[in-house]
């Protein structure tokens, strides 16, 4: 079995999918953080495509990051100066070759993530 990584967002203030949220992948190594996809979540939530697929997929440190400031701007939640809640950074790590799901339950002020199936 291969490994892969896949991610779905919702808006929990709204609830709705959250469409149009940018996210982006890095894998962190020793000598920093390096950007692997950016993708842009579709009316369902999630990524037209696999965020890591199995072709690219190691075990390691990841970080998802959430750009959850530009959404909430976007949907016309009232803006705050600056916003409680802008970029979300997700570190994980990977151990084993499986379906890696970490989705976002995002509001103004607060989210929660777990690794889901």
């Amino acid at each position: 079995m291969s490994g892969y990584l896949t991610t779905h967002v919702l808006d929990t203030a709204r609830g709705c999918p959250a469409q149009g949220l940018r996210i982006e992948l890095y894998r962190i190594e020793d000598n920093g953080r390096h950007l692997l996809n950016a993708l842009t979540t579709n009316a369902d939530g999630r990524t037209d495509e696999q965020i890591l697929p199995s072709a690219e997929f190691a075990t390691g440190i990841y970080e998802l990051v959430f750009h959850a400031g530009a959404y909430l701007d976007a949907t016309g939640t009232p803006p705050e100066s600056p916003r409680f809640l802008d970029v979300i950074p997700i570190r994980f790590g990977m151990s084993e070759a499986s379906h890696y799901h970490v989705p976002l339950l995002l509001s103004p002020f607060g989210y929660s993530t777990y690794r889901g199936s």
